[in-house]
Protein backbone atom coordinates (compact mmCIF):
# COMPACT_ATOMS: atom_id res chain seq x y z
CA UNK A 1 0.00 0.00 0.00
CA UNK A 2 2.71 2.60 0.78
CA UNK A 3 4.39 1.78 -2.53
CA UNK A 4 1.14 2.29 -4.45
CA UNK A 5 0.45 5.64 -2.76
CA UNK A 6 3.98 6.78 -3.51
CA UNK A 7 3.52 5.86 -7.16
CA UNK A 8 0.26 7.82 -7.31
CA UNK A 9 1.90 10.90 -5.81
CA UNK A 10 4.91 10.71 -8.12
CA UNK A 11 4.80 12.84 -11.25
CA UNK A 12 6.90 13.18 -14.35
CA UNK A 13 9.41 16.04 -14.39
CA UNK A 14 10.25 17.43 -17.82
CA UNK A 15 13.89 17.40 -18.81
CA UNK A 16 15.82 20.72 -18.49
CA UNK A 17 12.92 22.66 -17.06
CA UNK A 18 10.55 22.02 -19.92
CA UNK A 19 7.82 24.03 -18.20
CA UNK A 20 9.84 27.18 -18.88
CA UNK A 21 10.61 26.40 -22.53
CA UNK A 22 8.71 28.53 -25.07
CA UNK A 23 6.02 26.64 -26.95
CA UNK A 24 5.03 27.24 -30.53
CA UNK A 25 1.69 29.02 -30.95
CA UNK A 26 1.73 29.25 -34.71
CA UNK A 27 -1.50 31.10 -35.40
CA UNK A 28 -1.56 33.50 -32.45
CA UNK A 29 0.39 36.23 -34.22
CA UNK A 30 -1.76 35.99 -37.34
CA UNK A 31 -4.92 36.27 -35.23
CA UNK A 32 -3.58 39.40 -33.49
CA UNK A 33 -2.80 41.04 -36.85
CA UNK A 34 -6.23 40.07 -38.19
CA UNK A 35 -8.01 41.57 -35.17
CA UNK A 36 -6.09 44.85 -35.56
CA UNK A 37 -6.96 45.05 -39.28
CA UNK A 38 -10.65 44.26 -38.61
CA UNK A 39 -10.79 46.92 -35.87
CA UNK A 40 -9.21 49.48 -38.21
CA UNK A 41 -11.62 48.61 -41.02
CA UNK A 42 -14.67 48.84 -38.75
CA UNK A 43 -13.46 52.09 -37.22
CA UNK A 44 -12.87 53.78 -40.57
CA UNK A 45 -16.06 52.44 -42.16
CA UNK A 46 -18.24 53.69 -39.29
CA UNK A 47 -16.46 57.05 -39.09
CA UNK A 48 -15.22 56.44 -35.56
CA UNK A 49 -11.70 56.94 -36.95
CA UNK A 50 -11.23 59.85 -39.35
CA UNK A 51 -10.12 59.00 -42.89
CA UNK A 52 -7.68 61.93 -42.63
CA UNK A 53 -5.66 60.10 -39.98
CA UNK A 54 -6.03 56.43 -40.95
CA UNK A 55 -6.94 54.99 -44.36
CA UNK A 56 -9.25 52.05 -44.75
CA UNK A 57 -7.37 48.73 -44.85
CA UNK A 58 -9.49 47.77 -47.87
CA UNK A 59 -8.24 50.89 -49.72
CA UNK A 60 -4.65 50.01 -48.78
CA UNK A 61 -5.26 46.53 -50.20
CA UNK A 62 -6.48 48.07 -53.47
CA UNK A 63 -3.31 50.18 -53.55
CA UNK A 64 -1.29 46.98 -53.17
CA UNK A 65 -3.14 45.45 -56.09
CA UNK A 66 -2.49 48.50 -58.28
CA UNK A 67 1.16 48.49 -57.25
CA UNK A 68 1.46 44.81 -58.10
CA UNK A 69 -0.39 45.00 -61.43
CA UNK A 70 1.71 47.97 -62.58
CA UNK A 71 4.95 46.09 -61.85
CA UNK A 72 6.22 48.87 -59.56
CA UNK A 73 6.03 46.64 -56.49
CA UNK A 74 8.86 44.39 -57.61
CA UNK A 75 10.83 47.34 -58.93
CA UNK A 76 10.74 49.12 -55.56
CA UNK A 77 11.04 45.96 -53.49
CA UNK A 78 13.79 44.39 -55.58
CA UNK A 79 16.09 47.39 -55.24
CA UNK A 80 15.39 47.70 -51.52
CA UNK A 81 16.10 44.02 -50.91
CA UNK A 82 19.38 44.16 -52.82
CA UNK A 83 20.52 47.23 -50.90
CA UNK A 84 19.51 45.67 -47.60
CA UNK A 85 21.15 42.33 -48.37
CA UNK A 86 24.48 43.79 -49.50
CA UNK A 87 24.74 46.45 -46.80
CA UNK A 88 23.58 44.24 -43.94
CA UNK A 89 25.76 41.31 -45.06
CA UNK A 90 28.85 43.54 -45.10
CA UNK A 91 28.11 45.15 -41.75
CA UNK A 92 27.06 41.95 -39.97
CA UNK A 93 29.94 39.81 -41.24
CA UNK A 94 32.57 42.40 -40.35
CA UNK A 95 30.83 43.10 -37.04
CA UNK A 96 30.74 39.44 -36.01
CA UNK A 97 34.40 38.98 -36.98
CA UNK A 98 35.56 42.07 -35.08
CA UNK A 99 33.38 41.19 -32.09
CA UNK A 100 34.90 37.70 -31.86
CA UNK A 101 38.41 39.14 -32.08
CA UNK A 102 37.60 41.63 -29.30
CA UNK A 103 36.25 38.83 -27.15
CA UNK A 104 39.30 36.60 -27.67
CA UNK A 105 42.30 38.96 -27.69
CA UNK A 106 43.09 41.46 -24.94
CA UNK A 107 45.12 43.87 -27.08
CA UNK A 108 42.38 44.09 -29.71
CA UNK A 109 39.83 44.64 -26.94
CA UNK A 110 41.92 47.43 -25.41
CA UNK A 111 42.32 49.12 -28.79
CA UNK A 112 38.87 48.75 -30.32
CA UNK A 113 36.36 48.82 -27.45
CA UNK A 114 36.90 52.57 -26.78
CA UNK A 115 36.55 53.22 -30.52
CA UNK A 116 33.33 51.22 -30.75
CA UNK A 117 32.00 52.96 -27.63
CA UNK A 118 32.74 56.32 -29.25
CA UNK A 119 30.98 55.64 -32.57
CA UNK A 120 28.09 53.54 -31.24
CA UNK A 121 25.95 56.46 -29.91
CA UNK A 122 26.32 58.50 -33.11
CA UNK A 123 23.01 58.65 -35.03
CA UNK A 124 23.90 56.86 -38.23
CA UNK A 125 21.31 58.80 -40.23
CA UNK A 126 23.21 61.99 -39.40
CA UNK A 127 26.22 60.55 -41.24
CA UNK A 128 24.35 60.08 -44.52
CA UNK A 129 25.53 63.41 -46.02
CA UNK A 130 29.10 62.46 -45.16
CA UNK A 131 28.72 59.07 -46.85
CA UNK A 132 27.27 60.83 -49.91
CA UNK A 133 30.41 62.99 -50.07
CA UNK A 134 32.67 59.96 -49.67
CA UNK A 135 30.88 57.37 -51.82
CA UNK A 136 28.66 59.45 -54.08
CA UNK A 137 24.89 59.74 -54.22
CA UNK A 138 24.47 56.39 -55.99
CA UNK A 139 24.40 52.93 -54.42
CA UNK A 140 27.76 53.19 -52.62
CA UNK A 141 26.54 55.63 -49.98
CA UNK A 142 23.44 53.51 -49.31
CA UNK A 143 25.49 50.34 -48.86
CA UNK A 144 27.93 52.18 -46.59
CA UNK A 145 25.22 53.64 -44.36
CA UNK A 146 23.44 50.31 -43.91
CA UNK A 147 26.73 48.46 -43.33
CA UNK A 148 27.98 50.98 -40.78
CA UNK A 149 24.65 51.02 -38.94
CA UNK A 150 24.63 47.23 -38.79
CA UNK A 151 28.29 46.96 -37.83
CA UNK A 152 28.32 48.71 -34.45
CA UNK A 153 25.44 46.89 -32.68
CA UNK A 154 26.68 43.58 -34.08
CA UNK A 155 30.16 44.17 -32.62
CA UNK A 156 28.75 45.01 -29.18
CA UNK A 157 26.40 42.02 -29.16
CA UNK A 158 29.11 39.63 -30.38
CA UNK A 159 31.87 40.42 -27.90
CA UNK A 160 29.28 40.58 -25.11
CA UNK A 161 28.12 37.08 -26.11
CA UNK A 162 31.72 35.81 -26.12
CA UNK A 163 32.27 37.31 -22.66
CA UNK A 164 29.17 35.55 -21.33
CA UNK A 165 30.30 32.05 -22.31
CA UNK A 166 30.51 29.89 -19.19
CA UNK A 167 34.16 29.91 -18.08
CA UNK A 168 33.64 26.56 -16.36
CA UNK A 169 33.22 24.94 -19.76
CA UNK A 170 36.43 26.57 -20.98
CA UNK A 171 38.36 25.32 -17.94
CA UNK A 172 36.91 21.88 -18.49
CA UNK A 173 38.14 21.91 -22.08
CA UNK A 174 41.58 22.97 -20.91
CA UNK A 175 41.65 20.19 -18.33
CA UNK A 176 40.93 17.67 -21.11
CA UNK A 177 43.87 19.02 -23.08
CA UNK A 178 41.95 20.70 -25.89
CA UNK A 179 43.94 23.16 -27.97
CA UNK A 180 43.12 26.87 -27.99
CA UNK A 181 41.57 26.60 -31.45
CA UNK A 182 39.44 23.60 -30.42
CA UNK A 183 38.15 25.44 -27.37
CA UNK A 184 37.18 28.41 -29.51
CA UNK A 185 35.52 26.24 -32.15
CA UNK A 186 33.76 23.74 -29.88
CA UNK A 187 33.00 25.78 -26.76
CA UNK A 188 33.27 29.55 -27.23
CA UNK A 189 31.53 29.96 -30.60
CA UNK A 190 28.60 27.59 -29.85
CA UNK A 191 28.17 29.19 -26.43
CA UNK A 192 28.19 32.70 -27.91
CA UNK A 193 25.89 31.91 -30.82
CA UNK A 194 22.57 32.65 -29.00
CA UNK A 195 23.77 36.12 -28.08
CA UNK A 196 25.16 36.75 -31.56
CA UNK A 197 21.86 35.82 -33.22
CA UNK A 198 19.90 37.97 -30.76
CA UNK A 199 22.17 40.87 -31.64
CA UNK A 200 21.58 40.24 -35.35
CA UNK A 201 17.85 40.63 -34.85
CA UNK A 202 18.42 44.15 -33.54
CA UNK A 203 21.08 44.96 -36.14
CA UNK A 204 18.89 43.91 -39.07
CA UNK A 205 15.98 45.94 -37.73
CA UNK A 206 18.29 48.97 -37.62
CA UNK A 207 19.40 48.13 -41.17
CA UNK A 208 15.78 48.37 -42.40
CA UNK A 209 15.41 51.78 -40.75
CA UNK A 210 18.62 53.03 -42.36
CA UNK A 211 17.54 51.58 -45.70
CA UNK A 212 14.47 53.82 -45.70
CA UNK A 213 16.56 56.85 -44.71
CA UNK A 214 19.11 56.17 -47.44
CA UNK A 215 16.44 55.71 -50.12
CA UNK A 216 14.81 59.00 -49.19
CA UNK A 217 17.92 60.78 -50.43
CA UNK A 218 18.76 60.50 -54.09
CA UNK A 219 16.86 57.30 -54.91
CA UNK A 220 14.25 57.07 -57.65
CA UNK A 221 13.07 53.58 -56.72
CA UNK A 222 12.92 51.74 -53.42
CA UNK A 223 10.48 51.49 -50.52
CA UNK A 224 11.93 54.59 -48.88
CA UNK A 225 11.57 56.63 -52.07
CA UNK A 226 8.02 55.32 -52.49
CA UNK A 227 7.09 56.36 -48.93
CA UNK A 228 8.69 59.78 -49.36
CA UNK A 229 6.75 60.42 -52.55
CA UNK A 230 3.47 59.28 -50.97
CA UNK A 231 4.07 61.46 -47.91
CA UNK A 232 4.81 64.55 -50.00
CA UNK A 233 1.50 64.05 -51.83
CA UNK A 234 -0.34 63.19 -48.57
CA UNK A 235 -1.46 59.95 -50.16
CA UNK A 236 -2.24 57.94 -47.03
CA UNK A 237 -3.11 54.75 -48.89
CA UNK A 238 0.27 54.60 -50.64
CA UNK A 239 2.03 55.73 -47.47
CA UNK A 240 0.51 52.93 -45.42
CA UNK A 241 1.16 50.46 -48.21
CA UNK A 242 4.86 51.30 -47.99
CA UNK A 243 4.79 51.01 -44.20
CA UNK A 244 3.11 47.60 -44.44
CA UNK A 245 5.80 46.43 -46.87
CA UNK A 246 8.47 47.46 -44.36
CA UNK A 247 6.62 45.64 -41.58
CA UNK A 248 6.41 42.48 -43.68
CA UNK A 249 10.11 42.83 -44.46
CA UNK A 250 10.84 42.97 -40.73
CA UNK A 251 8.71 39.87 -40.13
CA UNK A 252 10.56 38.06 -42.94
CA UNK A 253 13.96 38.94 -41.47
CA UNK A 254 12.85 37.78 -38.02
CA UNK A 255 11.57 34.50 -39.50
CA UNK A 256 14.91 33.91 -41.22
CA UNK A 257 16.78 34.46 -37.95
CA UNK A 258 14.36 32.05 -36.24
CA UNK A 259 15.09 29.35 -38.82
CA UNK A 260 18.85 29.87 -38.36
CA UNK A 261 18.41 29.61 -34.58
CA UNK A 262 16.58 26.30 -34.93
CA UNK A 263 19.33 24.93 -37.16
CA UNK A 264 22.29 26.14 -35.11
CA UNK A 265 20.89 26.01 -31.59
CA UNK A 266 19.08 22.69 -31.64
CA UNK A 267 21.45 21.45 -28.95
CA UNK A 268 19.71 23.67 -26.37
CA UNK A 269 16.47 21.65 -26.43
Amino acid sequence: MPDQSAQKKSRRVDFRGGGFAPKSRRWTGAIVFALIIIAAEVGTQTGFVSALTLPKPSDVLETFQDLYSSGLLWKHLGLSLSRLAIGAALGASIGVSVGILIGLFSYIRAGLVPLVAAIFPIPKIALLPLFVIWFGIDEGSKYALIAFGTFTPTVVATYGAVDNVDRTLIRMGQSFGLSWLSIVRKIVLPGAMPGILSGLRISLAIAIILLVAAEMLGAEFGIGAYILEAGSLYDLERLFAGVVILSLLGVLVSAIITVIERRLLGWRT
